[in-house]
């Protein structure tokens, strides 16, 4: 009969686990443009057949082919209703060819999505995800669970809670992955992943995948004097080199032997492979491992069986850390002064120029400051279209005009690392109120074959500025004074799944929103009905106006414009007038009575300047200051 895996674990010895799947699939043929998982399907025999390999080099634990077999992943390839059939029959699979030494590890892999603070996915929802993987596993006889590859904190404890509330003793092993500096994709430091894994219910923790041995025995070493719990070190074979269109990892057998030795020498407990690790690289490390003639794992513990505590000292445990009190809403800034007080607001809408002279724009703006407006509203590529940039220009602005911007902040064109960086000289520079959005596709602009980022959205960017101005960074760690940015965040009255629209308005304000600016309103009946579904969770309004000029400006923001609703009644009357002096006239009368309408019900009002028209903007700033 076979021994449990958890007694296994606690013999003093190395354990090996198995190499990569996916790179074993990719040379059978089996290409990245479909579902390895869905092989356990097709071709079970070519998935059996490398376990096999595995095995013969010597491992003794393998991973069933499953780090993608969830619904998230699996949807993507039209297969999430053979969710519970992919998930079976890999366990099937690997349980056909183990014996009495070896052990059949159940695989599970990220979702791949943002989850929060940087998406709309909640802890809950991801809990589920994870729960419906992790019952086939379990259900099916693995013998231990691998959380292999993570990036989150978050969204691997959400992965262990959904095991432990299947399972409170099935052993999991947790790996975390990082880049070459040590650190997580979100920046948490080793030090950090070793004092939060440490207090989760799990029988050992480690690294896997993105880097090579050296980088992960470094890592390892920073990690090792802050757990008692036994670490796992499962490198890439290097960084994969692009040749002729295939990825080929370069660690030679020697390499990755030297370092399968260095791993047991440094009390390691657990070694094995991920990405480009084959079958010899396997074999070597195991012969490495029986080499140094090690049975026991060096360093014993002290004579009281237990490690110094260092990182009580490091870092506190993540539920006694508190958070800096974000800075009361009006002594942010002048604009946040008045969202407080219940005072109107007026703010215009001027792009950017399109060239690098910021002088016409400067010139508008100081315009607009003798006429008493609050803040200028600076869009960011709006309609993915290159203008110059809107941060610079903001700070412009701020400094030589001396008037308050509200900055719109998007995510299409920059990652996540490059938005914490540009919010952090944001701040620095002085601006403070930000109107974070996901920002327009690049087809809809001039150049359609542009690559768009959106590594989160504008949920997950208000989730970040939040947490920013907790004075946490994006791994959640602590990083001195924090910011004081107003946060604001964009809603549509008439969308057309009003539902799911409200739903992506709850999930900002949530994450942080303190004041929403709508799109343009022509309708308001349409904002009435709005208004009223947003009681529960609703925030500061401020009102979308943008001036009509003309039936065919009319026309094109009714058609071409996303998210821009103009209803019939509207376009009739601006069709009557065509366009001239009297078409611009009926365009500001038909925004100062929307105005009047919904005045009670607003904060203010977000003025659109049409076509750089500052004197037609400001005819409607007038009306609204006027009462």
């Amino acid at each position: 009969m076979k021994r449990p895996f958890a007694d296994f674990l606690k013999e003093r010895r190395a354990i090996l686990f198995d190499g990569a799947m996916g790179t074993m699939l990719y040379a059978s043929g089996i290409y990245i443009n479909r579902c390895f998982e869905e092989a356990n399907l097709s071709n079970p025999s070519l998935v059996q057949s490398i376990h096999q390999k595995y095995i013969r080099a010597g491992a003794e634990v393998i991973q069933t082919n499953t780090f993608g077999a969830n619904r998230v992943k699996l949807k993507k390839f039209s297969l999430d209703d053979k969710l519970r059939a992919i998930n079976a029959d890999a366990v099937k699979i690997a349980q056909e060819v183990v014996g009495l030494s070896e052990y059949v590890a159940g695989s599970i892999g990220p979702l791949g999505i943002k989850i929060e603070p940087y998406g709309p996915t909640s802890f809950a929802e991801t809990e589920d995800f994870f729960t419906e993987q992790a019952e086939v596993l379990l259900g099916s006889g693995v013998d231990l669970i691998s959380l292999e590859t993570f990036t989150s904190l978050q969204e691997i404890e959400c992965a262990i809670k959904a095991v432990r509330k299947l399972s409170p003793d099935i052993p999991i092993i947790a790996h975390m992955t990082i880049r070459e500096s040590g650190e997580t994709l979100l920046g948490n430091s080793p030090e950090e992943v070793a004092g939060f894994l440490d207090q989760q219910p799990v029988n050992a923790i480690g690294l896997n995948c993105s880097v090579g041995p050296q980088s992960i025995l470094d890592t390892l070493e920073k990690m090792r004097p802050l757990t008692n719990k036994p670490l796992a070190a499962r490198p890439n074979a290097g960084a994969p080199r692009n040749v002729e269109g295939r990825n080929i990892y370069l660690c030679s057998e020697d390499y990755f032997a030297k370092y399968a030795k260095r791993f047991v020498l440094a009390g390691i407990k657990i070694v094995g492979g991920c990405c480009g690790t084959e079958p010899p690289l396997l074999q070597a490390m195991r012969n490495a491992v029986v080499a140094t003639g090690i049975d026991a794992l060096p360093s014993d513990p002290p004579e009281d069986g237990k490690r110094t505590p260092v990182i009580e000292i490091l870092i506190p445990p993540r539920d006694t850390v508190k958070d800096v009190a974000p800075l009361p809403l009006e002594k942010k800034s002048n604009l946040g002064r008045k969202l407080a007080r219940k005072e109107f607001i007026a703010t215009v809408e001027i792009s950017p120029p399109k060239g690098w002279d910021p002088a016409k724009v400067l010139q508008q703006c100081a315009k607009l400051k003798e006429s008493g407006v609050d803040a200028v509203n600076i869009p960011d590529g709006p309609r993915a279209m290159a203008r110059m940039g809107a941060l610079p220009l903001a700070i412009l602005v701020q400094e030589r005009v001396q008037l308050e911007t509200f900055l719109h902040y998007t995510c299409r064109d920059r990652n996540l690392i490059g938005m914490q960086s540009d919010l952090l000289g944001a701040h620095a520079a002085g601006l403070r109120n930000m109107l974070l959005l996901t920002g327009d596709p690049p087809k809809l602009g001039s150049y359609p074959d542009a690559t768009a980022v959106y590594d989160v959205d504008a949920i997950g960017l208000t989730q970040m500025v939040s947490r920013l101005n907790r004075g946490r960074d994006l791994g959640d760690s602590r990083f001195g004074d924090p910011t004081s940015f107003v946060i604001g965040v964009a809603a549509n009255p008439t969308a057309m799944n009003l539902d799911y629209e409200l739903k992506r308005l709850y999930y900002k304000v949530d994450a942080g929103a303190e004041v929403a600016v709508t799109q343009p309103i022509y309708d308001v009946q349409q904002f009435y009905d709005f208004y009223r579904k947003i009681e529960e969770f609703r925030i500061p309004i401020i009102a979308g106006i943008w001036p009509l000029i003309s039936f065919r400006n009319a026309e094109f923001l009714a058609h071409e414009v996303p998210g821009v609703v103009v209803p019939e009644p509207v376009l009739e009357r601006m069709r009557k007038v065509g366009s001239g002096e009297e078409a611009v006239k009926e365009g500001v009368g038909i925004a100062c009575a929307m105005i009047s309408e919904i005045r009670d019900l607003i904060a203010g009002v977000e003025v659109s300047a049409p076509f750089g028209k500052i004197d037609v903007a400001l005819q409607v700033v007038k009306h609204a200051l006027s009462r």
